[in-house]
């Protein structure tokens, strides 16, 4: 047996509860781990309140992706990890799978990574669903080289201080927007070489004062909303506009005038097919390899929750009080 966080059905934060249940079995091309941490993201909340029905997993359930554990138990099959490894990775929580809110965890190898060895198991539990985004839409549907100008709409979010981090690394001029000078200074600290305060300037200053109004060749929207139309206007003529969070309507005649290319980053959906997982283990070496060399780095809230607190964390999300990643920990072990 072991502990979990388990919800018996979708709703506000009060979902969660405590339950002792029986401990995964394992099975080829799996691990168990024994969890330490996870974090929360917003599409853990979307599924707690049962707006994301196509990748919700069946009730009971436990939910969280981003898991960091030590592997406890290995599958038939699996030569890439052993009993004892430290890994993390973005692994369940979703249709067909199960979360990371556990003591064990079921996990696919294709899913995970070694973890870094210079961060903690908070800090690397903070990285698998953020870092997988941002390198999905940068370089895979942004195709982002060196000397790009780029525009990041929330510098200091989850998704936002690490696109920040492997734009820089790669080279590109990294524009960012923030929403207060502590978030400023974290950003510049981080590597963005100009910080924008965007309930100081509005866009057409900001685009005149440091395109001369031509526009960004690259705009990644971190935010969603509204902010996705503001993407658009910030955009140059025949640019990129890259998208996390678009499940919302809006006047394209924008990007017709500009000629411009929008891209989606739904990273679920290569966890919910089974024939796209290995590419998330890929890229996690990847960042991996980046942290460990200090090139990335976690930005983790100054909060963190026990696992038992995890309708806490959600709301503490929801309330939009993080800067960065919202940390959870396993108590129970």
């Amino acid at each position: 047996m072991m502990k979990a966080m388990i919800v018996d059905s979708y709703g506000n934060s009060s979902v969660f509860r405590e339950v002792e249940m029986d401990k995964p079995t394992i099975k080829p091309g799996y691990v168990i781990i024994k969890v330490m941490a996870s974090s929360v993201n917003p599409i853990d909340a979307k599924i707690r309140a049962g707006a994301v029905p196509a990748a919700s997993p069946e009730l009971p359930a436990v939910l969280h992706g981003d898991v960091a554990g030590i592997v406890e138990e290995v599958g038939e099959g699996v030569e890439s990890f052993k009993v004892g490894d430290e890994v993390f990775g973005c692994a369940g929580g979703f249709k067909g799978t199960g979360g990371a809110l556990t003591e064990f965890m079921l996990a696919d190898v294709r899913l995970l990574a070694r973890k870094p060895k210079n961060i903690t198991m908070q800090q690397a539990a903070c990285l698998p669903l953020v870092s997988i985004t941002a390198w999905d839409a940068l370089f895979v549907k942004g195709n982002l080289s060196a000397n790009q100008n780029i525009l990041i709409h929330g510098g200091t979010g989850g998704v936002g201080h690490i696109a920040l981090q492997l734009a820089k690394w790669k080279g590109a001029n990294v524009y960012t927007t923030v929403s207060s000078e502590e978030k400023a200074n974290i950003a510049k600290s981080l590597g963005a070489d100009t910080v924008i305060d965007y309930k100081a300037e509005t866009v057409e200053e900001y685009v005149e004062k440091y395109t001369g109004g031509n526009g960004f060749q690259t705009v990644f929207d971190t935010v969603g909303g509204k902010n996705l139309d503001t993407s658009f206007q910030a955009a140059a003529a025949h640019g990129t506009v890259l998208a996390i969070a678009a499940r919302s309507t809006h006047d394209l005649s924008p990007m017709h005038a500009k000629g411009l290319s929008l891209h989606i980053t739904f990273m679920l959906l290569k966890i919910l097919d089974e024939t796209k997982r290995a590419e998330h283990g890929v890229i996690l070496q990847k960042i991996a390899e980046l942290v460990e060399a200090g090139k990335l780095k976690p930005l983790v809230d100054e909060k963190d929750f026990s696992f038992v607190e995890a309708g806490s964390s959600h709301e503490y999300l929801e309330a939009g009080k993080a800067i960065g990643k919202i940390s959870l920990i396993n108590k129970w072990q």
